[in-house]
């Protein structure tokens, strides 16, 4: 097993067209409309990788895969591994056919099973499919009344980390992003699982770029990431080097 020593900012391709996140939320619209549009289901399946820093060390991790699953009596399974890095554009995991088990290389650091659990509030409450509810179901999930977009972008991040989004529930997602300040298009990527997407990016706090990652036919939410803009040499990071990334697979 490889420790992923350093991670790159997905770069948007200069010969791209950007997409307005207008737009995305309009095609979000026309897909949560679909006869056969797909239903939300509790859970996730989610790549994620964050820079462990310190002071005195090398800045090291592993790149992490779960499986979040439900059962009908309110149980919940958890599948945990770290992936190789050697296969980023692939997942590790699968539960196709309702079993979860490895596909790639892959060591399994995490395997639960949890009493059954009914809490009626965010993130265990189904979200709703209306942006202004959402909105508010995402503000009680972050304990904040989101007043800026790296928020909106966090709470999403929570949401996208126990939930797999429906077709109108993406909708309004997306709907909401487009609304937020700030994330401007930058066109298009290739995302760390190897999908295309339209990457838009926000200037947050100094030093630090927000990346929002959308599946271009839909608008569905596909990853996060967040780039430093400037060296941090007290912990060994150089400008364009990822603080941290999430890909969520449907």
């Amino acid at each position: 097993m490889q420790v992923e020593r350093r991670g790159l900012a997905a770069d948007p391709r200069q010969d791209s067209t950007p997409v307005p996140l207008e737009r995305l939320a309009e095609r979000a619209a026309t897909a949560a409309g679909a006869e056969d549009a797909p239903a939300a289901r509790r859970g996730t399946h989610v790549r994620s990788w964050s820079l462990g820093m310190s002071d005195s060390e090398p800045p090291v991790t592993l790149p992490q895969e779960r499986i979040v699953r439900w059962t009908p009596d309110g149980r919940h399974t958890e599948l945990v591994v770290a992936t190789d890095p050697r296969h980023q554009a692939r997942p590790v995991l699968t539960d196709e056919g309702g079993e979860q088990r490895l596909v790639g290389d892959g060591r399994v650091i995490g395997r639960r099973t949890f009493p059954p659990s009914w809490s009626d509030a965010p993130p265990a409450a189904h979200p709703p499919h209306d942006p202004t509810r959402l909105r508010a179901y995402l503000a009680e999930t972050a304990y904040d009344p989101l007043r800026t977009t790296p928020e909106l972008l966090d709470a999403a991040a929570q949401l996208l980390d126990n939930w797999t989004l429906g077709a109108r529930e993406s909708a309004a997602l997306t709907r909401l992003l487009a609304d937020a300040d700030g994330l401007r298009p930058t066109g298009r990527v290739t995302d760390r699982l190897g999908r295309p997407g339209q990457a838009y990016v926000y200037d947050g706090a100094p030093g630090i770029r927000h990346m929002l990652i959308l599946d271009p036919s839909d608008g569905a939410v596909l990853g996060l990431e967040e780039t430093f803009t400037a060296d941090q040499p007290e912990y060994g990071v150089r400008a364009g080097e990822v603080m941290q990334y999430r890909a969520w697979i449907r």
